[in-house]
């Protein structure tokens, strides 16, 4: 008989291809994760890892059963979801990730609300960014991801997930209370050409977004500083070191020195949270996604 926890462990292997990464997705030492791949080996009466350098590598019968496991899995989880919604009720245990500010912006409303209306629900969250909280929830490593993309550039959904609407979230630009345009009513991006971006990290969406955004105006843009936090960018702001894009979601409070308008173009972000459909029917699901949507109308 297959133990389904050491099948967990071996489809953690196979999706994170490290049992670093196996034992982090799955909240586990790397040692567990290694008796557990032992004892499967005795279970099955064949080896399943073999060494790669300084790491591991699944053997052809280790890919073959990570395969049934999948979907073994994907059964369980269905399985527990159907249970759970015939008994109707909100308990277990929920795990969510959203970016940065929607972390700040939507958590602490939507999960003291959840904890007063689910006492029975335990709820465990952390920050990660849009394609980061997609991948964990396609692994299983988490129930739900808040995420976003942009008016002019949407992000592509994998095939399996399942979204709802949180917000639309409006963003300005924020600029020192010295700056030319700071008493503007409204700007656009193109007067904008000649000044530094304080920008987010290499490869972030919205980092990708803005550059795309400012080139299809004809400007190429000029990089100031990088900052993932929104906070920093609008430190980096009210210090005189350039502008930056502020969302309203999760930018307050505002530091001195900074003002924020409007944009002509109306540029907005779409926040939406995703999940598996597989966990379609889970009651804590709707829940959770009950209290976000919540939380969200209260973002002013």
């Amino acid at each position: 008989m297959l133990n389904l926890e050491r099948l967990r462990t071996l489809d953690a292997l196979a999706r994170h291809g490290s049992v670093s990464g196996a034992a982090e997705g799955l909240h586990i030492t790397t040692s567990a994760v290694s008796q557990q791949m032992s004892k499967l080996e005795r279970e099955v009466g064949q080896q399943l890892l073999a060494k790669n350098g300084r790491g591991v590598r699944l053997t052809d019968a280790g890919r073959l059963l990570a395969e049934h496991a999948s979907r073994i899995l994907s059964q369980v989880e269905l399985a527990q979801s159907d249970l759970e919604a015939q008994r109707g009720k909100v308990v277990g245990e929920l795990r969510l990730t959203a970016f940065p500010t929607a972390a700040r912006g939507l958590f602490p409303a939507a999960l003291s609300a959840l904890r007063a209306e689910h006492p029975a629900l335990r709820v465990r969250s952390c920050e990660l960014e849009p394609e980061n909280g997609i991948a964990g929830v396609i692994r299983g490593d988490f129930d739900l991801a808040v995420v976003l993309d942009w008016y002019n550039k949407p992000m592509a959904l994998p095939e399996g997930l399942v979204k709802a609407h949180i917000l639309d979230d409006p963003a300005d630009v924020a600029m020192p209370v010295g700056h030319r345009l700071a008493d503007r009513d409204e700007v656009d991006l193109a007067e904008f050409a000649e000044d530094e971006w304080i920008t987010w990290g290499e490869g972030e969406f919205c980092h990708e977004w803005l550059m795309f955004t400012l080139r299809s105006k004809g400007i190429e843009p000029l990089l100031g500083h990088r900052a993932p936090e929104t906070h920093t960018q609008l430190a980096l702001v009210a210090a005189g070191l350039g502008v930056c894009i502020a969302p309203l979601l999760g930018r307050h409070p505002m530091p001195a020195g900074v003002v924020t308008v409007p944009l002509k173009q109306r540029v907005r972000r779409h926040v939406y949270v995703v999940w598996r459909a597989d966990a379609d029917r889970r009651p804590s699901i709707r829940a959770a996604v009950r209290a976000l949507r919540e939380a969200g109308e209260k973002v002013s």
